[in-house]
């Protein structure tokens, strides 16, 4: 039950954010979302919860610093494009986000929102018509983007996490069950009854897949 799971750790995370909060559930390759400003008790009402089935799912609690304070700007992101569906939720600050944004400017893209965070995704949506896989396309990704982040990435089939070469921003791994767990605090994976494995190292790639997980160090030897 991805959707609950997913509510109860972002109930335990709301002191990192308390401006809005989101959620989206992966079906099959079908991405159900809802996101809006408030509390997670507000906002991710039951009967909305309830609505949402799934084996992926990610979710986001926000505190603005950079981007306004809209409804627009609530995480995750979800993106469709050629490949197909793409979410992404994203906590940190990037010192590059004016280059980046221009390079995509100028290739016509147009933007919904005011974050950083938007910045990524359309990214790796670009990078991802020119990779083999999503893994590579967020990879090429990571290594334009400077600052402090950990970054959760859901495609149809996989889930991504990364922390910046750094470590400046926390990531942790758990596993309930057969399911895997990705959280910024230990405290979700407790929430939920996961067992805390390890924190994520820095410039570490970790891809969850049905078949298990996968580590990339790359970045961190790049940094």
């Amino acid at each position: 039950d991805v959707a609950s799971m997913t509510y109860v750790a972002l109930y335990a995370l709301q002191h990192r954010g308390q401006e809005s909060c989101g959620i989206v559930v992966n079906d099959r390759g079908v991405f159900s979302h809802h996101k809006d400003l408030g509390l997670v008790s507000e906002v991710l009402r039951q009967d909305v919860v309830r609505k949402y089935e799934g084996d992926i799912g990610i979710g986001h609690v926000r505190y603005s610093t950079t981007g306004a304070s809209v409804a627009e700007n609530a995480q995750p992101l979800v993106l469709s494009y050629v490949k197909g569906t793409l979410a992404l939720a994203h906590n940190g600050n990037l010192v590059n986000t004016p280059e980046l944004k221009w390079e995509l400017i100028q290739n016509g893209a147009i933007f919904h929102t005011t974050t950083d965070s938007e910045v990524i995704a359309f990214h790796i949506a670009r990078e991802r018509v020119h990779s083999k896989t999503v893994e590579e396309a967020v990879l090429k990704t990571a290594k334009k983007i400077k600052g402090a982040y950990g970054l959760v990435v859901m495609s149809p089939r996989k889930l991504i996490a990364v922390r910046d070469p750094y470590g400046l921003k926390p990531l942790c791994l758990g596993k309930r069950g057969n399911a895997y767990v990705i959280a910024s605090e230990s405290c979700a994976l407790t929430s939920v009854s996961a067992e805390f494995i390890r924190d994520i190292e820095p410039g570490e790639i970790l891809t969850i897949t049905k078949d298990g997980l996968k580590s990339n160090k790359e970045l961190a030897s790049a940094a």
